[in-house]
């Protein structure tokens, strides 16, 4: 079987790409940028919060091992989806919540997960699903971040909690 990609936003994405680079089954993790209007995006661009993209995760996965469905159950759990274009201290449309699909099997997924994850939290789910119009990698210092850099502070007090919190 042909490993399948998810495209996936929960705030910053070394946070993100550190959660799905434990899960088996993943086959790889890109951290990157989608859903805006700006080509070939840079870290720059997007921090400015004026070029629509998100930072996000490019996740390839082996769908004998894990499927959408779980990856999107992990995706729930991974951030709160209910806070508007914000993750902890990270505010801006850059690290909105998003589910980027690159099929209609994906979009109706990714739709009948939204409903069944919103009764696992006490506010509205902000999580737009859209469809994936193209991925552009970040630079390579933000990619394998946590791994790399385990004790960057960033990393101390956003990542090492989370892995935590999810048992990894």
């Amino acid at each position: 079987m042909q490993n399948e990609i998810a495209v996936l936003g929960g705030g910053c994405f070394w946070c993100v790409e550190a959660v799905f680079q434990r899960l088996p089954g993943v086959a790889a993790v890109a951290s990157g940028y989608a859903g805006g209007q700006t080509a070939a995006p840079s870290y720059k661009d997007i921090c400015r919060g004026d070029t629509g993209h998100a930072e996000v995760i490019r996740v390839e996965f082996e769908p004998e091992k894990i499927s959408y469905a779980e990856i999107l159950d992990m995706f729930w759990r991974a951030h709160d989806p209910t806070t508007l274009n914000r993750q902890g201290a990270d505010s801006g449309t850059q690290y909105r919540s998003v589910i980027l699909t690159a099929s209609d099997a994906q979009a109706k997924t990714a739709a009948e997960s939204k409903t069944a994850a919103q009764k696992h939290f006490g506010a509205p789910i902000t999580t737009e699903i859209a469809p994936l119009e193209k991925f552009w990698p970040a630079e390579t210092e933000h990619q394998n971040f946590y791994n790399r850099n385990k004790y960057h502070p960033y990393c101390m007090f956003n990542v090492v909690p989370k892995l935590k919190k999810l048992g990894m």
